[in-house]
């Protein structure tokens, strides 16, 4: 592959002549403490080599230096830590070129990251994720807004072991433990977007069974639910999922009084769009809330209200 000139200059060089500028100023004319601090100052990033990084190196959206770069479907690269953070802000399009995302697979960037290294063993540089130097580990490393691969694959088990175990117990431990995840961390929220056997996967428990559904296991699902729904770029796709409005009426009419309102509390969020509206009014969605609404239960009045007022209004 041919040498493309911008790695084989010294990136040092600008840095280089402005120190012998200063130097040539303390020398002849004076010895300022500003000047001096300025001829310190270089002479410290040469000596650490922190600014002098060739910019191809740097992730567009973070401006450092990449330490675990991948490839997003447009073809750009970016840090895995600050693309993953873009995404979990429910974000869908690539921050470069503002394409909207075909998928959000990131594929690692082997050809940079080895550039990176090389460049850095060149120039007597430490580099964080050089192979053979402790690299970081995209398994392991948990940025507090994003999803690394290991949290992936427990999200991944804890939705099978709902839809597929024959243990209610282990159903209820996962919707359980889902509840919780989606709450607290609206990461967990924007994966039910990139994986498409999510949503199902997490109503099946209630839209399969044929004999009642366990109360608390019914109350964990529609919050889950509600959760997900609460993501902006989710609220199309959930109720364009299959047996997801009948699930949230069953819900609406049969739950518990927690449940009920959690499945209102999710038809009020999910009609935020008119298309949505207009699938929940085909359902009969209005009927089982305007029943809600006329039992008077204090906790449950005000998302049945917000719900219907919602699903009345198109704009």
């Amino acid at each position: 592959m041919a040498k493309s000139g911008v790695f084989e200059r010294d990136p040092t060089d600008n840095l280089k002549k402005e120190l012998q500028k200063l130097v040539k100023t303390i020398v002849e004319d004076s010895s300022d403490d500003e000047i001096l601090d300025q001829t310190l100052q270089i002479l410290q990033s040469l000596k650490q080599g922190i600014q002098y990084y060739p910019q191809e190196f740097n992730c567009p959206l973070s401006k450092q230096i990449m330490t675990d770069p991948v490839i997003i479907c447009t073809g750009k690269t970016y840090d895995r830590v600050s693309i993953q953070k873009w995404l979990s802000g429910g974000n869908r399009t690539c921050p470069e070129t503002g394409q909207v995302l075909s998928h959000t697979v990131l594929t690692p960037n082997h050809l940079v990251r080895d550039m990176i290294a090389q460049w850095c063993k060149n120039h007597g540089v430490r580099a964080q994720n050089s192979p053979g130097s402790n690299p970081i580990n995209p398994v392991q490393y948990l940025d507090e807004q994003g999803l690394t691969e290991a949290n992936r694959k427990h999200f991944r088990s804890l939705l099978k072991k709902l839809s597929l175990s024959d243990s209610i117990s282990e159903k209820k431990e996962a919707a359980r433990m889902l509840r919780s995840l989606t709450k607290k961390n609206p990461a967990f929220r924007g994966f039910f977007g990139e994986c498409s056997t999510a949503i199902p996967e997490l109503i099946s428990p209630l839209s399969e069974v044929k004999n009642g559904v366990d109360p608390n296991l019914c109350e964990d699902v529609i919050t889950t639910l509600l959760n997900v729904s609460i993501h902006e770029s989710n609220k199309k796709l959930v109720v364009e999922t299959v047996n997801v409005v009948p699930v949230l009426l069953d819900a609406l009419r049969l739950g518990t009084i927690e449940t009920r309102t959690n499945a209102a509390a999710t038809l009020f969020t999910l009609s935020a769009l008119d298309s949505n509206k207009l699938v929940i009014a085909k359902a009969g969605g209005l009927r089982p809330l305007i029943e809600l609404l006329e039992e008077g239960h204090a906790l449950a009045m005000k998302d049945a209200a917000s719900a219907i007022f919602n699903l009345c209004i198109v704009h």
